[in-house]
């Protein structure tokens, strides 16, 4: 299956523009029509998939575009259009929930372009199709990047801009030709929206971008999809914690129950991704003992590999289905009919946190700093929660508290590293030397973390107070 990374710009060609002189090489003209895909409900669509069978010159090619930061990850398959790949379909679970994906919308797209300055700049002349008839034509400008950076991009769309060309959202073929409006972006709270709306948004804000990270975590090509729906479940479970005042309890135990779940599932994948890349980089700097451990990387990759493949069965199975047929409805929330702010529930996970530092010192144990990092989470999630209400203020605090995190973050990582490093030890004596220099690197990574998270303490409990009055 081929894969690329697709970073591209839309735009508008006004009336009266013509393509600017841009150099480089013209582009032969094309014409191909595609197919697209998706659930009657256009779930692909609203959460900015786009899934297409394309026809040109006689060959046909399935396409599946998957939303990756700011880029998009293109896959392409060759076949007929008779059935959809199962190595794409199995991507798209989360969406599909057991539907099979229908035809939606057919549209014959007719391409003139250029290839310059490390991208190509494509016109595309769009005709939507009912059967033989024409039912609408649009046109838009591509700008996709070949090589080069961001300032590439943007100097070209200034250059279109110049030559008449308007600035269009980034959005699928698809959703112009059918007119649609309801891609899911971004999830806020309307101005003053009450306590319980807040947490109802932030919540479904939560669901999106699990959904988001979903098809890329199966895909595996980068740890940071798993990594943000890992955070993504967590939030959530932080904000059905913190807003239990304003929820039913039941409801709210029950789901914030199955997020633990999903979490467990997800967490030794996460957690490998971690510890493999950390090791990989301190085995690069072991010198003439640096090929002893390499057996150990290797271990370390094929247990990530296990994980991974264990967290994909886990987010094929029904009981995956089942949580997200429940988390589509968090955006209308059981309420319990008590009224609070959200700065109470924040200041409240505040004085828990709190207590827990009052409890530790410079002898405190690995375990009780892990649990210390887990309280500083929660009172960060808290403070996100209740961002409307506290400001500014609230804004320093977050980033406080991640600063104080990532510390005992640290702390913990070296603490897992170290206890890994051991038992291979312990196993490959011929790695022991390997072993012992890399243990020293975890220890001064401890070392380290114990010196620096008191002042980290002290910070976000000062940015604390101030966000409290």
């Amino acid at each position: 299956m081929k894969e690329t990374l697709e970073r591209e710009i839309k735009l508008v060609p006004g009336a009266g523009f013509v393509m600017p002189e841009l150099g480089g090489q013209l582009l032969p003209t094309r014409t191909f029509v595609s197919t697209y895909h998706d659930t009657p409900d256009l779930a692909l669509a609203r959460h900015g998939v786009t899934f297409r069978h394309r026809v040109e010159d006689g060959a046909g090619l399935w396409q599946l575009k998957i939303p990756h930061g700011a880029a998009r990850i293109e896959l392409e398959l060759p076949g007929p259009p008779a059935r959809p790949p199962e190595q794409m379909t199995s991507l798209l679970v989360a969406f599909l929930r057991g539907r099979p994906p229908v035809p939606v919308a057919r549209l014959r797209t007719r391409r003139e372009g250029v290839r310059a300055a490390g991208a190509e700049i494509v016109d595309d002349a769009v005709a939507v199709l009912d059967g033989t008839r024409v039912t609408r034509r649009f046109r838009e400008l591509e700008v996709e990047l070949l090589e080069g950076d961001e300032r590439t991009l943007r100097r070209l769309e200034k250059e279109l801009r110049r030559a008449g060309a308007e600035p269009r959202a980034l959005r699928p073929k698809l959703l112009e030709a059918l007119d649609f409006s309801g891609a899911l972006e971004p999830i806020e709270a309307p101005e003053g929206a009450s306590p319980a709306e807040e947490l109802a948004a932030a919540l479904a804000e939560q669901v999106r971008r699990l959904l988001l990270h979903d098809p890329g975590t199966r895909l595996g090509r980068d740890p940071e999809d798993l990594h943000q729906l890992r955070v993504a479940t967590r939030r959530l479970r932080a904000f059905l914690r913190a807003g239990r005042p304003l929820l039913d309890e039941g409801w709210a135990e029950s789901l914030r129950a199955e997020l633990g779940w999903l979490g467990s599932a997800l967490g030794p994948a996460r957690d490998g991704d971690v510890l493999l890349e950390r090791m990989e980089e301190d085995v690069a700097e072991l010198g003439e003992d640096r090929s002893a451990a390499e057996s150990f990387l290797a271990e370390l990759a094929a247990e990530r590999t296990w994980a991974r493949a264990a967290a994909v069965e886990a987010l094929s199975g029904d009981r995956y289905l089942a949580l997200l047929d429940r988390l589509d409805a968090v955006g209308e929330p059981p309420l319990s009919g008590v009224s609070m702010s959200l700065a109470e529930i924040w200041r409240r996970e505040l004085r828990r946190t709190r207590k827990a530092f009052d409890r530790l010192g410079a002898e405190s144990h690995d375990d009780e700093l892990h649990a210390a990092r887990i309280r500083v989470k929660r009172a960060r999630y808290a403070a996100e929660l209740a961002a409307p209400e506290l400001g500014r203020k609230g804004a320093r605090f977050v980033d406080a508290a991640k600063q104080l995190q990532d510390v005992l973050g640290e702390h913990q990582d070296a603490v897992v590293a170290e206890e890994r490093l051991r038992a291979w030890a312990e196993a490959q004596p011929a790695g022991r030397l390997a072993a012992g220099r890399l243990v020293e690197r975890a220890r001064a990574r401890m070392e380290l973390a114990r010196a620096t998270w008191p002042g980290a303490w002290r910070r976000m409990r000062r940015a604390g107070r101030k966000a409290k009055r």
